[in-house]
């Protein structure tokens, strides 16, 4: 693997991504991207090797992204965005209970994360880096957590299933936080044995708590 200095990441830009979203070779980028760092790991692939595997120029991918970081960034938002539209799609249904969505939450967030992040460990890295140098990726899935409970939050208040008592702002953070453990990689490595009684555990505590 190249050593060049495409491996320096931007230290400033938000907004790293360049070129229309919907031209074919930004995908065609983030899939050779998603390869090279399934295979060879995040910090030992360049922006070099992405151009020679896809046959264009480093200068060219430039032209989509400013940085190796923003195509890590652009691919880890993929896998996030996946595990963000499950969990949409259960607070969403309104065939279900609140009590009921918000177990299936707390089962699938930490189900999907843990076949995100371990049984692929070089996806595992993409996303403890992200985490380690903060790219804005992270805070965008917790802000989009919080919007799913939020979601559901709502819905049971509204049935009177949940109390009301209590802030909804507040409750539907204080419920996020308790699902760190679940997705964030280095707290949920330690909640691997046992996954699905942990998040049942956690989350009859917090449906005793919203009980009206």
């Amino acid at each position: 693997m190249n050593g060049s200095s495409d491996d320096q990441t931007s230290q400033s830009s938000p907004q790293r991504q360049r070129g229309p979203a919907e031209h074919e070779r930004r995908e065609q980028i983030l899939t050779a991207a998603n390869g090279h760092f399934r295979h060879y790991g995040y910090n030992k692939t360049t922006v070099a090797d992405l151009a020679k595997a896809i046959g264009l120029s480093t200068a060219y991918i430039y032209k989509f992204f400013d940085s190796k970081q923003a195509i890590g960034e652009a691919v880890c938002g993929q896998c996030l965005g996946s595990i963000q539209e499950q969990l949409a799609a259960i607070a969403d249904d309104d065939g279900k209970p609140a009590s009921d969505r918000l177990r299936r939450i707390y089962r699938t967030i930490g189900k999907l994360s843990a076949e995100l992040f371990f049984n692929d460990r070089k996806l595992h890295d993409i996303v403890l880096a992200s985490m380690a140098e903060k790219w804005r990726l992270v805070d965008t899935h917790e802000a989009a957590v919080l919007e799913i409970i939020r979601r559901v939050v709502s819905a049971g208040r509204e049935t009177g299933e949940f109390e009301r008592k209590s802030p909804l702002d507040e409750t539907c953070e204080a419920i996020t936080q308790t699902l760190l453990p679940f997705w964030h990689p280095i707290l949920l490595e330690q909640n691997l044995d046992d996954l699905d009684k942990r998040t049942t555990i956690v989350a009859n505590l917090v449906l005793r708590g919203l009980s009206a």
